[in-house]
């Protein structure tokens, strides 16, 4: 990933962030037929190896399973908050006119070892943990959980996800939020942001004015 290093995300914090809240990530390999990416979601545990451990779910039939194996190298992307920039945001460019647009974005690019998991309790631990997860946000009043359903059919749906984890080796971080650019055009471009209600990406770009 191309790198400036005013766009370097390096707190620890930021980059664990973006991993929890946007856990949709992209999962390249590169297998006998070349580069692949799955989007599968993520959990991460921050606490398990030295940085931490990513799990997740891919279909049976999905051939990702077979065509690597435990132990290969793996990339995965995370990409957090994003929107286009209008150089009529800042304040400068009414001055002199010699500003472009732009686009602000943050990503974050985990590199680790795979490990195949193809165990059904395995499974089902994964999927018991990313539905406590997301059915807290989703459903917090009334949280679907597995056993809801009976026990044969999310037997037979276990039979058909085989499980996933990353060992990670190296987390890599951009945030790329206008810190090339006087404090006033970075407020400009930020109050424009708010105003059209993208409060996510706006409130990343004013935790680097700090």
């Amino acid at each position: 990933m191309y790198l400036p290093h005013h766009f370097a995300e390096t707190r620890p914090e930021e980059l664990h962030r973006i991993m929890t809240e946007y856990p949709l990530g992209m999962l390249v390999v590169n297998g006998p037929h070349g580069l692949d990416a799955n989007h599968l979601p993520f959990l991460f545990e921050p606490t398990t190896g030295t940085q931490g451990h990513l799990i997740a779910h891919v279909a049976r039939a999905n051939p990702l399973w077979t065509d690597i194996k435990t132990g290969d190298d793996v990339l995965v992307v995370f990409r957090g908050a994003e929107a286009y920039i209008s150089p009529n945001w800042y304040p400068s460019k009414h001055e002199a006119h010699r500003q472009v647009p732009t686009w602000n974005y943050q990503v974050v690019h985990v590199h680790g070892k795979i490990v195949i998991h193809d165990d059904e309790r395995f499974v089902r631990s994964v999927v018991a943990r990313l539905t406590r997860l997301h059915e807290a946000d989703a459903n917090p009043e009334a949280p679907w959980r597995m056993g809801d359903a009976p026990d044969d059919f999310i037997t037979e749906r276990l039979a058909a996800i085989v499980g996933i984890e990353i060992e990670i080796t190296r987390i890599e971080g951009k945030s790329k939020l206008n810190q090339n650019r006087e404090t006033r055009d970075r407020l400009g471009a930020i109050e424009a942001l708010e105003q059209r209600g993208d409060t996510e990406l706006s409130s990343a770009m004013r935790s680097t004015l700090k």
